[in-house]
């Protein structure tokens, strides 16, 4: 999809779904119709995967896999897998934060339970399309169901932590642990068909409504994950497995004493030497589930942050040269021309711009970002925007946008003064007097020249800093928002299509597939 256009940032995890979560269900299929009937054209997602460590979909336990949570159990009840009394006890969709271990107490036992009872009476066919399911995806899926299974198996623990010859991937045990743990691992692998499968299903209902999604790709994966686990050899490792180098962004706007992130560092030169394959094999997956995709710290790609294991913080670190042009020649020559947006924020030098525009990447920019001191802060204001570019009033890093306007100095590195002295920057810049300045940012960004204009569900609704994603660098509290069930009012609905309509990025309502388009299903 090309020409201007506007869409909203919401991760699936944060609709009111009735298990304490969203999932790919009703509630997923409501907030397509709230993108159709507001004319936006893009849906933007985080990382699908099935989350670990503090439950951030960027620390997940597969780059592959998908979140078994966001599995819909009303559709698991239509098919016959559960009965409706299964579902007694259901969290409801009220709760407004993710309460993650209710919820995978809740849901996981289900899963299990559908699981049994396709075992025993699935059709011929729906064995079948598993069964191919399995073999198309082997190649990862294989690994990521023994690794769950072996997770399982040993208490949760990190797998650095397991015996010896299962750490060390020796033969004579993993085949062991495969035949010892066959039923388990296969659960695992139908929790991914099933996710597979009712993702496969939103997305054909969103190409319908000319909603394209955009996920999202993290540079890094988990250290306890099947990824690190079943190619050891592709990441800095110590000899018990941990990481000896991790990553890391310095210090910035965000964090005094940076983000020291934990993931492993690739081993590029020996990714060199394969050609990329994994890698590859990791975008090809992806852009089965999405139609762009946003790259996330693209600039590490250039050079990246590179932080001893043993260090507490990220400040002891250091710039190391990334893979650069030669890793993306060869997703581009695998995949042909990458639908890919670039995250280009923090530390930007010359040589990573010059990398995004080599190859043709949009990059970001966000409008919280305009008005400070910061040397990036023009870059950031709409009339410097080219049009090949992608504007957010904020991300999932942000403090909403009301957040930000009532917070003050907040959790970021700037003074009392430098605060006030930004308020008044921006409330010339926007207009109105700030009662409503989430309205403000979004009509100022959408008519913008940038092509694209997102805008997370938090500022559509002029929401305050409970209803904050993430902040960066604190552990624990992130990732929980959810959005109430009565938020996307008809008034909501109205004012976001009228500045949608007025900008010139509304979306034609007829019903149109862009993957046919593309060549890509």
């Amino acid at each position: 999809m090309s020409g201007r256009r506007s869409g909203v940032l919401l991760h699936p995890t944060s609709l009111p779904g009735p298990d304490g979560i969203g999932d790919l269900g009703g509630c997923a299929r409501a907030f397509v119709s709230f993108l159709r009937e507001t004319r936006q054209g893009l849906w933007q997602v985080l990382p699908l995967g099935p989350t670990g460590y503090g439950d951030s979909p960027y620390q997940c336990f597969s780059a592959f896999a998908g979140n078994p949570l966001l599995v819909s159990l009303d559709a698991l009840v239509e098919e016959g897998l559960l009965g409706p009394s299964d579902l007694a006890g259901r969290p409801g969709p009220s709760t407004r934060e993710v309460d993650y271990e209710a919820v995978l107490a809740f849901k996981r036992p289900l899963l299990g339970r559908a699981f049994e009872a396709f075992e025993r009476k699935a059709p011929p066919a729906r064995r079948d399309a598993f069964l191919a399911f399995c073999q198309e995806r082997g190649a990862w899926l294989d690994d990521f169901g023994v690794f769950m299974a072996l997770k399982d198996a040993n208490g949760g623990r990190s797998w650095v932590t397991w015996d010896r010859p299962i750490v060390a991937r020796e033969e004579e045990a993993l085949a062991r642990a495969r035949r010892e743990l066959e039923r388990e691992a296969r659960g695992a692998r139908f929790a991914q068909f099933l996710f597979f499968e009712q993702w496969a299903a939103l997305r054909a209902l969103a190409h319908g409504s000319r909603v394209e999604i955009m996920g999202d790709l993290p540079i890094f994966v988990a250290h306890d994950s099947s990824d690190v686990w079943a190619h050891p050899e592709l990441f800095h490792l110590a000899d018990d497995g941990s990481p000896s180098l991790i990553a890391g962004v310095p210090p910035d706007y965000f964090s005094a004493t940076g983000q020291r992130w934990g993931n492993p560092l690739y081993r590029w030169d020996v990714l060199a030497r394969t050609a990329y394959a994994w890698w590859i094999d990791r975008v090809r997956s992806l852009l089965q589930l999405v139609d762009s995709v946003r790259l996330d710290h693209f600039r590490g790609f250039e050079a990246y942050w590179e932080i001893p294991g043993h260090e507490p913080t990220a400040v002891n670190g250091r710039w190391v040269k990334g893979p650069g042009g030669a890793f993306l020649e060869a997703l581009q020559a695998a995949l042909g021309k990458l639908p890919i947006v670039a995250e280009n924020l923090g530390v930007i030098t010359s040589e990573v711009e010059g990398l995004r525009a080599r190859f043709g990447f949009p990059g970001m920019a966000i409008l919280q970002f305009a008005f400070g001191t910061d040397p990036q802060a023009p870059t950031f204001i709409p009339h410097n925007y080219p049009r090949d570019l992608v504007a957010y009033t904020g991300t999932h890093d942000n403090d909403t946008v009301v957040g930000w306007w009532e917070s003050g100095v907040g959790d970021s590195t700037r003074s009392r003064g430098e605060v006030e002295s930004e308020r008044a920057r921006a409330l010339a810049y926007v207009g109105g007097d700030g009662t409503e300045i989430h309205w403000d940012f979004i009509r100022t960004l959408f008519v913008s020249v940038a092509e694209t204009a997102i805008v997370p569900l938090p500022d559509v609704l002029g929401l305050g800093s409970a209803a904050r994603m993430n902040v960066p660098g604190r552990l624990g509290g992130n990732w929980r928002w959810r959005c109430p069930e009565d938020a996307l009012t008809a008034e909501v609905r109205r004012r976001l299509g009228a500045i949608t309509e007025a900008s010139g990025r509304a979306r034609d309502r007829a019903a149109e597939d862009p993957s046919s388009r593309s060549g890509r299903q």
